[in-house]
C-alpha cells in the first residue's frame, strides 16, 4: 500500500482557486484568488496534504496568452500562498483546445493519469481511488472519477450552474467553496 503514504488533493484552477472569466484568465493581473481559497490550500498543506492542480488552459492554443504568462500566474499564486504557509506541489495543464482531440483536455483522463504516475498511485484500474478531486465543472469531476477519485463540486465559478444542470458522478459531494471543502475533509479525518 505505497499509495496511502501520499495524501493528495487534486484541484481545478479557474473557478476553484481563482476567479473565472468568460474571456479567459490571460495574465497575472487577471489572476485573482477567490476569498479563502489560498487559506484553504494552506490548511490542507498543514494537515499533510499535497496539492496537485489539473487545469485546462486552451487559451494557450487560442493565442490568448503565452506559456510565460501562464507561469507568471502560477508564480503569483505561489507568492500569495507563501506567507500563509501554503504550497502547490505540482501543476498539470492541458494547452490544447477541443479541436486537438487530445487525451489531456478534461473530461479526458490524461492529466489525471499523469498525476497518478507522479504520485506513484499504481492501482491500474483505479489509481486515484479515494483521492479527492475538486472542481466547478462536470468535466473536472468526470476526468478524475473515471480513475476512482472522489468527486467534490464547489459552487464557486461555474459550480452552481454545474449543480443545476445535474448529471454529476455518483457520490459527488457539494461544498460552498474550497474552504468549505477543506474543513469538511479535515473534519472527516479527525
Amino acid at each position: 500500500m505505497s499509495n496511502s503514504s501520499t495524501k493528495l488533493v487534486i484541484l481545478d484552477r479557474d473557478g476553484v482557486i481563482n476567479e473565472d472569466r468568460d474571456d479567459y484568465v490571460k495574465s497575472a493581473d487577471e489572476w485573482v484568488p477567490l476569498p479563502g481559497s489560498l487559506e484553504a490550500i494552506a490548511l490542507l498543506n498543514q494537515a499533510g496534504y499535497q496539492i496537485a492542480i489539473a487545469t485546462n488552459q486552451s487559451g494557450l492554443a487560442r493565442g490568448y496568452f503565452t506559456i510565460s504568462e501562464l507561469h507568471a500566474m502560477h508564480s503569483k499564486m505561489e507568492k500569495l500562498l507563501q506567507p500563509l504557509g501554503g504550497n502547490i506541489d505540482s501543476i498539470f495543464f492541458c494547452p490544447h483546445s477541443d479541436a486537438h482531440a487530445c487525451d489531456c483536455r478534461k473530461p479526458a483522463p490524461g492529466l489525471m493519469k499523469e498525476i497518478a504516475l507522479r504520485y506513484k498511485k499504481t492501482d491500474s484500474t483505479q489509481p486515484l481511488l479515494g483521492v479527492p478531486i475538486v472542481g466547478d465543472s462536470l468535466r473536472d469531476l468526470q476526468a478524475g472519477a473515471v480513475l476512482g477519485a472522489s468527486p467534490h463540486l464547489v459552487l464557486t465559478g461555474k459550480g452552481q450552474k454545474t449543480l443545476d444542470q445535474g448529471g454529476l458522478p455518483e457520490g459527488t459531494q457539494i461544498h460552498a467553496d474550497l474552504m468549505a471543502f477543506a474543513t469538511t475533509l479535515l473534519d472527516n479525518h479527525h
